[in-house]
């Protein structure tokens, strides 16, 4: 293998691939890189057995070859040399990298022992634009489920119902829901949420459409020259449509930025008690107010002014909603309850789309 590759488009390469290559895992191979070339482009690839993601660079290819170098290495090698052309050579599993500069050797292992994941050969390639995915993706990912004995919450659910394409997530204690688009073809795909903030790291500078392909047991996601593959979770994902309040006793409409600032200084009172705070609608002075109380230290009470129907409290955990309120855009948002054990929604109120519903803690 001979090739020439410039320093920014490699460094960019090899920092997309190697957050999935993994140092502590019983296969010492997938700590490691894969170079190869593939026509006049190289790729790039890293696994970790669940996720691989491949990154295509142009390059001019001599001689074509494989090799798998160190991840880390490589990455912060190449990120710390100037910027420029960069040659790499191949002599027997020794991997020469040479600039004006710089002249160095990293040891490699044989492409052959770097796992291959299977190829999607059955799916029907569809695309969705790259921003409307990456707000589905930012407003939902948060709510997914690390806890692994529950191993369907742990994904993200992708999925049409009634002609639209939705993207949700939750961990049974709160739920996140994004409308993208209109799709007529059938979709039902649970990802691990690992590989979706992996695609969102991806997207962060795109603005070009994102080609989705998937069977039964992977999903493949192509965004301009990279290429993300994921194995699909297995297992039903719940009938979440049916936690979702349709009609409200109480609703209160407020700023944000406001409902944000007033959450998050009761939560310092809060800590105590696993970041329980009461959240008062008063229909009378037209106001939500939350009170924390933190035993040891004091307590607190900040309100904001709102438009409110009906009225009530709820206590809930500050850190969700604070997850909630970060994610959402509107200026203004839509806080709505029925009971004091009944789930609380949280939308845009002015923008449809999106909703968020958080289970209430016992008061």
């Amino acid at each position: 293998m001979k090739l020439q590759v410039t320093q920014e488009n490699l460094s960019k390469a090899l920092t997309t691939v190697a957050r999935v290559a993994n140092s502590r895992n019983t296969l010492p191979i997938l700590s490691n890189v894969l170079l190869k070339t593939t026509g006049t482009r190289l790729s790039i690839a890293a696994t970790n057995l669940d996720i691989a993601i491949t990154h295509f660079v142009g390059s001019k290819v001599s001689n074509e070859g494989a090799i798998t170098v160190p991840a880390r290495l490589m990455q912060d090698f190449v990120s710390s040399l100037p910027s420029g052309v960069i040659e790499l050579s191949l002599d027997d599993y020794k991997l020469h990298i040479t600039t004006d500069k710089y002249n160095s050797i990293i040891n490699g292992v044989s492409a052959d022992e770097f796992p291959v994941m299977p190829a999607i050969t059955k799916g029907k390639p569809w695309r969705i634009a790259a921003k409307i995915l990456k707000a589905g993706l930012q407003q939902t990912v948060v709510a997914a489920s690390g806890d692994e004995a529950r191993p369907t919450l742990t994904g993200v659910y992708l999925h049409t119902h009634d002609g639209q394409l939705y993207v949700v997530a939750t961990d049974s204690y709160r739920l996140a829901e994004k409308q993208l688009t209109k799709h007529a073809e059938a979709v039902d795909l649970l990802i691990p949420v690992s590989a979706m903030q992996d695609l969102l790291k991806i997207l962060a500078d795109q603005e070009e459409g994102v080609e989705i392909v998937h069977d039964e047991q992977q999903v493949l996601f192509r965004v301009g020259d990279v290429e993300l593959v994921a194995r699909l979770l297995e297992g039903k994902y719940p009938d979440y449509r049916k936690l979702i309040p349709q009609k409200f006793a109480t609703s209160a409409t407020l700023k944000r930025a406001d409902f944000i600032n007033i959450t998050k200084v009761s939560s310092l009172f809060a800590r105590e008690s696993a970041g329980s705070i009461t959240i008062h609608a008063n229909g009378g002075d037209k106001s939500v107010s939350i009170r924390s109380v933190a035993s040891q230290l004091g307590e607190n009470t900040a309100s904001a002014n709102a438009d409110i129907s009906g009225g009530g409290d709820i206590t809930l955990n500050s850190r969700y909603m604070l997850d909630a309120l970060n994610v959402l855009t509107g200026d203004e948002v839509t806080f709505s309850f029925n009971g004091k054990l009944e789930p609380c929604v949280i939308k845009e109120a002015k923008t449809g789309g999106y909703i968020h519903v958080i289970m209430p803690l016992k008061s």
